[in-house]
């Protein structure tokens, strides 16, 4: 197994995680788990590059510090030398080199040196083993997260990393090998996984300490230390020479006096989370046959996680390239080459360890189920949008078997299932509102019912004393009479008060429905036999039933189906076509009883059901048989409702009411 501690360096502030999945998707090691709603590292898979932490808006993913342990060793009394990586210069853009070292050895450090130089160290291991073996390909190794990920991922490559310590590692060894004293190093840069390196069992004791730019500058103002006001000085020999470079894609090559063809693809070199990955896949497989491949994990260490500035990329190495051109044209050439030659049987071997970190492939079974479960049905539901932090659904669904995703990142179909929750709510309001103002109808009803039904006894007994003397003063009036005509309009209107009293009983009348099984087809057509059809209106009946017989009161079904009849009836005073249909629907006898008649205006349709509501003229209707066929529906606990067009440029005018009562009465 690797010894690589990066991945415990990097810690979830979970108050912090929003679940944005930016961390999952920026991840190339897919490193990061969802567990419980917060996005957490997967330690045993980390590589320690801190893409997680860069892209943060949130700053829930933050390196552990050692600022704690820096301060320790700086007050023990043991010698601490600093070695600053060589993309200090886009760190400090503002601030003269020399101030920078002035302030690190005003926290007390004893010497302070470029890791520049160990850089240098590197470039010369390898190009002597270029020139060694010039058929063999090689993968650099000055990228400690590159080389996690190999390790990792693709441990059958690592026959090819160059078996070339890191630059820290180079310039840690080179000032041990030159001060035999008690020395303790400290590496400062731009670079969370360096934590990791200097942890690792092969190289235990060569690092003591990992600090990061940003901790630097929490520790520079902790101490109340300025670099503006700290005193110059130069850093302490070795110093570095083509090796400043080496923060910049292709800055090995160069410092290694390698020149990259594009005619030939012999020296490759690729950086940024997507680009290395892809880059060492093309390798893996053959289809890139470069003889060395230099990778950055990283767009060159400038943009480290480690960095604290916020200047963007290309101004970042503008500020290095230009710092480095003025160091080289002031350089003391000969003191760095007896420098380098003061170093050229160091030892900068190093040897790598696999940490095989690749999962097996879900079961074709467990990933559909998975696939289904996430909405991806079809091919063309794998809309590969990455939103979960995945590159195509297929991964997502894989992450999901592994147990470090959950099926709610998946943004479209998490969108679906809130669409249909809406839906579903919408609905469920829908038929609440209903059923209120059904309720409130029923209420209102009732009220009225009351009211009528006593008004009606009281009425009824002298009205029928009224209706019996009009009667019979009518027949014995002769009939040349001029009173004939008068007590003839008496005995119409009583004859009329009287319907109104009893339509007013039949409302107020709280029968019992008497279940009782009957065919449906039969009772429809005696009803329609006992109104007489219109002139120039033609019925059609329209049974789709398997089985006629239902369980209903006879006598309440035919009252709504002669009250309904009757209504569409007079809604054709010109000639239509009145149609009725029975159906089943589930558990449920469907009626509908349709008509090509004027219709019933919008503002009305709510009212057709009250008591006493008629659009018919004056004698012509009681404005009682819709409450009433209402009441007798409800009983039945069935629904009754009406679609209606009064508008002929909005279509065909014409009214339906749909009846829907259960086909079995209540069981006991």
């Amino acid at each position: 197994m690797s010894e690589a501690a990066a991945p415990h360096y990097i810690q979830t502030l979970r108050e912090r995680c929003r679940v944005c999945y930016t961390c999952v998707r920026e991840c190339p090691a897919k490193a990061i788990r969802i567990l419980d709603g917060q996005a957490e590292v997967i330690p045993e898979r980390c590589i320690g590059c801190g893409n997680c932490i860069r892209v943060c808006s949130q700053e829930a993913k933050q390196a552990a510090s050692s600022i704690d342990t820096v301060t320790a060793m700086l007050a023990d009394g043991v010698p601490v030398a600093a070695i600053i990586a060589p993309s200090y210069p886009a760190e400090f853009p503002d601030q003269d080199y020399r101030r920078v070292v002035g302030a690190l050895k005003q926290l007390g450090f004893a010497s302070v040196h470029e890791v520049a130089f160990g850089a240098d160290l590197v470039s010369r291991a390898l190009r002597q083993l270029l020139d060694k073996d010039p058929v063999r390909h090689y993968i650099t190794t000055a990228c400690p997260a590159v080389v996690a990920y190999i390790e990792k991922y693709h441990p059958d490559l690592l026959s090819y990393l160059t078996p070339i310590a890191s630059p820290m590692i180079a310039t840690a060894r080179a000032l041990r090998h030159s001060r035999p004293a008690p020395l303790r190093v400290v590496f400062i840069g731009p670079c969370i996984a360096k934590k990791g390196e200097a942890t690792r069992n092969t190289l235990a004791g060569e690092v003591d300490a990992v600090m990061t730019f940003r901790e630097l500058r929490r520790l520079l103002v902790h101490r109340g230390v300025e670099c503006r006001d700290a005193d110059p000085a130069d850093f302490d020999p070795p110093l570095g020479g083509l090796g400043t470079l080496y923060p910049l894609s292709g800055g090995m090559f160069q410092s290694s006096a390698i020149q990259e063809d594009l005619l030939t693809v012999d020296y490759v070199a690729a950086e940024g989370r997507t680009n290395f990955v892809e880059a060492i896949k093309e390798f893996d497989s053959g289809a890139l046959n470069a003889r060395l491949l230099e990778l950055l994990c990283c767009n060159g260490c400038t943009m480290g996680a480690g960095m604290s500035v916020k200047s963007p990329l290309f101004v970042r190495r503008t500020q290095l390239s230009r710092f480095a051109r003025g160091r080289h044209e002031g350089m003391d050439w000969p003191a760095w080459e007896a420098e380098m030659a003061r170093f050229a049987d160091l030892d900068l071997g190093v040897d790598f360890c696999v940490d095989d970190q690749r999962h097996t492939a879900p079961s074709r079974d467990l990933l559909r189920e998975i696939m289904t479960r996430i909405g991806k049905l079809a091919p063309e539901d794998e809309l590969n949008c990455g939103a979960c932090g995945y590159d195509t659904c297929v991964e997502h669904a894989e992450a999901i078997a592994r147990g470090v995703a959950q099926s709610e990142m998946c943004l479209p179909h998490t969108i679906d299932q809130l669409r249909r929750a809406v839906s579903e709510l919408a609905q469920s309001h829908q038929q609440l509102q209903d059923t209120q103002e059904a309720l409130m109808h029923s209420e209102k009803l009732a009220s009225m019912g009351q009211l009528a039904a006593g008004i009606a006894h009281e009425v009824n007994n002298p009205l029928g004393v009224v209706l019996m003397y009009s009667h019979l003063l009518h027949d014995e009036c002769p009939s040349d009479s001029p009173l004939r005509e008068d007590l003839r309009m008496i005995t119409e209107q009583a004859d009329r008060c009287k319907k109104i009293v009893a339509g007013l009983l039949d409302f107020a009348r709280q029968n019992k429905v008497l279940h009782q099984p009957i065919d449906i087809r039969e009772l429809v057509e005696r009803n329609l036999q006992a109104i007489p059809t219109p002139a120039g209106v033609t019925v059609q009946v329209e049974h789709q039933l398997d089985d006629p017989v239902v369980e209903l009161d006879r006598d309440q079904v035919s009252q709504v189906i002669i009250n309904l009849v009757d209504n569409a009836y007079a809604a054709m005073p010109d000639g239509g076509r009145l149609t009725v249909r029975t159906r089943r629907e589930h558990d449920d006898l469907v009626i509908e009883v349709e008509d090509t008649g004027i219709g019933i205006p919008k503002e009305n349709i709510k009212k057709v059901f009250s008591p006493f509501f008629t659009t018919k003229q004056i004698g012509k209707g009681t404005g009682l048989g819709l409450a009433v066929s209402y009441g007798i529906v409800k009983m039945h606990r069935g629904n009754i409702a009406v679609e209606s067009n009064a508008d002929p440029a909005a279509g065909p005018t014409g009214t339906t009411f749909r009846v829907k009562l259960p086909r079995r009465g209540p069981q006991d």
